[in-house]
């Protein structure tokens, strides 16, 4: 993958083209880890929609050790969305190149965790859940609020339903039949373009849904380092651009305090 594109899609200078291209693959990520994760803990981690239904059925039926479960996953997942917001935020201030891509490589770093540890981490009780469902619920909300803040709300990508909505909304565009002769601002025209994008992300989380599935099924918790790599990959250039921009920040002040000196 050449490293001007890689730098295109998790660096600080956006466009629309790479906004799109970032959000097929993690889409493809979240969907490996929502499928793969299901058949690790049991539950969808980035369905909150699910979960707070579940939390108040639950509590009228009074299962209230499903109530705290729930909690427990939707505290997680907002827990991540803010962990997100606030690298994304630290970065900005200090007009680091890793805007983005500081939260994808803490995502990577979990995963990395939760392929190696994930067995063990099972048996350890979190805030009312198992630690892995804490973590993957964390993962999910992490991810979701990076690609939030640098499409502007206008691509998600660890849950489908507002996708799906808008992809909708586009078919019903496409098959109105407009009267003869309106005025061009009245007429309704579909975003054709939006509505190949909101397709594709769909189709990217469904074939991440398969390969975590198969992945988890035949090798386990250890399926998700591969999809821990290409997070790696795709947010490791503009972490580097950083570091050389700091070892170019302190070989200038070293020079400046010889020559003072």
């Amino acid at each position: 993958m050449p490293i001007n594109y890689v730098r295109r899609l998790t660096g600080r200078k956006r466009t629309a083209s790479a906004n799109r291209h970032l959000g097929f693959a993690l889409a493809f990520v979240a969907g490996a880890i929502n499928a793969g994760g299901f058949l690790a803990v049991q539950q969808y981690t980035s369905h909150m929609t699910g979960i707070v239904s579940s939390m108040a059925d639950s509590l009228v039926l009074g299962a209230y050790d499903v109530v705290l479960g729930g909690a427990g996953g939707l505290v997680s997942f907002v827990a991540g969305a803010a962990s997100s917001a606030m690298l994304v935020n630290y970065a900005r201030r200090r007009r680091m190149h890793s805007e983005y891509a500081l939260p994808l490589l803490v995502e990577a770093s979990l995963l990395i965790c939760f392929g190696v540890l994930g067995a063990r981490l099972s048996s350890i009780q979190g805030l009312f859940v198992p630690a892995t469902v804490m973590l993957l619920c964390f993962i999910m909300g992490l991810q979701n609020a990076v690609i939030t803040k640098l499409s502007h709300a206008e691509i998600r990508t660890t849950h489908l339903t507002g996708i799906v909505t808008d992809i909708g909304i586009e078919l019903g565009k496409l098959l109105y039949r407009n009267a003869a002769g309106p005025p061009s601002h009245l007429r309704v025209v579909a975003n054709r373009e939006r509505l190949r994008v909101l397709a594709l992300l769909v189709v990217s989380f469904f074939l991440g849904g398969l390969l975590g599935a198969v992945g988890f099924k035949h090798v386990g918790y250890v399926s998700t380092v591969p999809l821990a790599l290409v997070l790696l990959v795709l947010a490791m250039i503009p972490a580097f651009d950083d570091l050389g921009n700091l070892a170019r920040r302190r070989t200038r002040t070293a020079r400046q305090s010889r020559r003072i000196e």
